[in-house]
């Protein structure tokens, strides 16, 4: 890692499935290399149909599970990482505002694997914070199990 790197904050989404815990061992490997911290977040997708300050106590829970696990993680590398619910319409688009306010340096994200039609498909949330995202960003993907080939 590059001098640039030193401080970096790193920014991890985690949704709550499979890949979370190996996006969070990359981002605390980045941040004891680097001495830079991480900030995760979980995005809570409000519908059209609600307002955006809707309590939503269910999904909110499961957003604060996921963040203590990451918090776990995060002990176990002797890393401080900052956690946080963000409500929005659009996950992209929440994340990539986060990585502008925290001067993010890098997101590390998982793409899940979607088979559409016969096709990979990331869905509307990763291409967003690729095209928009100000930072540099890291794409983790599962390796593909047989039944997805």
């Amino acid at each position: 890692m590059s001098e640039k790197y030193k401080g970096a904050t790193v920014l991890v989404p985690l949704k709550g499935n499979s890949t979370d815990e190996e996006v969070m061992r990359w981002a605390c490997s980045v941040a004891k290399k680097t001495r830079g911290s991480i900030y995760a977040v979980n995005v809570v997708v409000v519908k059209q149909e609600l307002a955006l300050e809707t309590e939503l106590p269910e999904e909110v829970a499961n957003g604060e599970k996921v963040l203590e696990a990451a918090s776990e993680i995060a002990e176990e590398y002797g890393i401080d990482v900052e956690t946080g619910i963000l409500q929005a319409r659009s996950a992209g688009v929440a994340i990539v505002e986060e990585a502008i306010v925290r001067s993010a340096s890098l997101i590390i994200m998982a793409v899940t694997y979607r088979n559409r039609k016969g096709e990979f498909n990331m869905g509307k949330t990763v291409p967003y914070v690729l095209k928009n995202a100000p930072c540099r960003i890291w794409m983790y993907r599962e390796e593909l199990q047989k039944d997805q080939a």
